[in-house]
């Protein structure tokens, strides 16, 4: 019973995030016509696309006791560079482009996030850590698709050398 609990609530969880994504970031300038055909188009993409890497992030977290050993810890940082990793197959395409920005920068985020908080110590993930903070410097705070699509180049680097730099350290993703 409560595992079907705690999937329901991260299939909640999940449909509130997509719809979140999905109103929020609807670039005028990504659609072709920019007509309602292409907004239909792509407020239906973010919904179905991230819920494999957005449940199982929301379950992980749900049903992770507050006491929870080192073991549980590692895993978040497992599963944060699997969510940074689904984000190598995509690119930006039209109609896409802001959902996929958006995604490798939250991707970088929740990895950041998962690393410092690994019983190893953010001095175990010194490299990814820093790519981070220097992206963040670069966008100034900005999240916009505007920004993220004009420092796509950055982004998307970034995403790429944390990933070689995981790919080197296999004993803190398997």
């Amino acid at each position: 019973m409560f595992k079907s609990s705690v999937r329901g609530a991260a299939v909640v969880a999940v449909t509130l995030a997509a719809l979140s994504v999905s109103c929020s970031t609807t670039p005028k300038a990504d659609k072709p016509d920019g007509g309602p055909a292409a907004a239909a188009g792509e407020a239906s993409a973010p919904a179905s696309t991230p819920a494999s890497p957005s449940a199982s992030r929301e379950a992980s977290a749900v049903s992770a006791p507050p006491s929870a050993p080192a073991a549980a810890s590692a895993e978040k940082v497992r599963d944060a560079f699997a969510g940074l990793q689904a984000t190598l197959g995509d690119s930006c395409t039209p109609g896409n482009c802001a959902y996929f920005l958006g995604r490798v920068y939250d991707e970088l985020h929740r990895m950041d996030r998962a690393m410092k908080a690994d019983p190893k110590g953010p001095g175990h993930f010194p490299e990814p850590i820093d790519l981070i903070k220097k992206l963040d410097a670069e966008l100034g705070g900005d999240r916009s698709y505007e920004n993220l699509k004009k420092h796509q180049t950055s982004l998307i680097g970034t995403r790429d050398k944390i990933n070689t730099w995981m790919q080197g350290h296999p004993d803190d993703y398997r």
